[in-house]
């Protein structure tokens, strides 16, 4: 029967890239300090550290509670005001080994309910605004939001020490050296400025 079959391929594809971009996720904390993965590089404070202890209480609802699979810790509460963004940083409490070492068992835990659902099988998103879902609505979310926050971190990690990963067709860029994007920075500034002659 075909239907199965593709089911099983979008299940098992889907679920490859978010076990591939979560691995990303935490290479970016590689080599750095405490200081460096905690402290915000942006207004809003976004951080590396950050970023990890965010997705992992997002994904921890998203195939657990979502699925009446609690994940077996404590966390937040979706519906928590009072702990609305605390999931953004780490305190100074925290130690990068906890955070990280929780991200893994959420997702041995995301990945046990993977496994074990039909990629139809129904879930419930309490805090959607349609929260009627299946299991292959929730792979999308969870891929669609980790890869968006890895984004973010290849951004963030750039700005710390120039490290840079993949380019937007996911080629590795390493061995390119400062002077090389140094030229590069001055080539892109040279045209914005020769597009709109008025920037001072």
């Amino acid at each position: 029967m075909l239907v199965p079959v593709i089911d099983d391929f979008a299940k098992e594809y889907l679920h490859s890239d978010l076990r591939e971009i979560r691995a990303a996720m935490l290479r970016k904390l590689d080599g750095l300090s405490e200081y460096a993965i905690r402290r915000p590089l942006t207004s809003t404070g976004t951080n590396l550290l950050g970023l990890v202890k965010h997705l992992s209480v997002s994904e921890s609802r998203y195939f657990g509670e979502v699925f009446d699979r609690p994940f077996p810790e404590c966390i937040p509460r979706w519906d928590d005001v009072e702990q609305r963004g605390t999931d953004l940083w780490a305190t100074e409490h925290e130690t990068r080994e906890e955070i990280t070492s929780r991200y893994r068992r959420v997702w041995e835990h995301s990945d046990a309910t993977i496994a074990a659902l039909a990629i139809d099988s129904p879930g419930y998103v309490p805090w959607w605004p349609r929260p009627d879902v299946m299991l292959f609505n929730v792979l999308v979310h969870v891929l669609t939001e980790t890869s968006r926050h890895a984004g973010h971190a290849d951004i963030l990690r750039e700005q710390l020490d120039g490290e840079v990963e993949m380019d937007a067709e996911g080629m590795a860029r390493r061995g390119q050296d400062a002077a090389f994007w140094e030229n590069r920075r001055t080539e892109i500034e040279r045209a914005a400025r020769a597009a709109d002659p008025t920037a001072s």
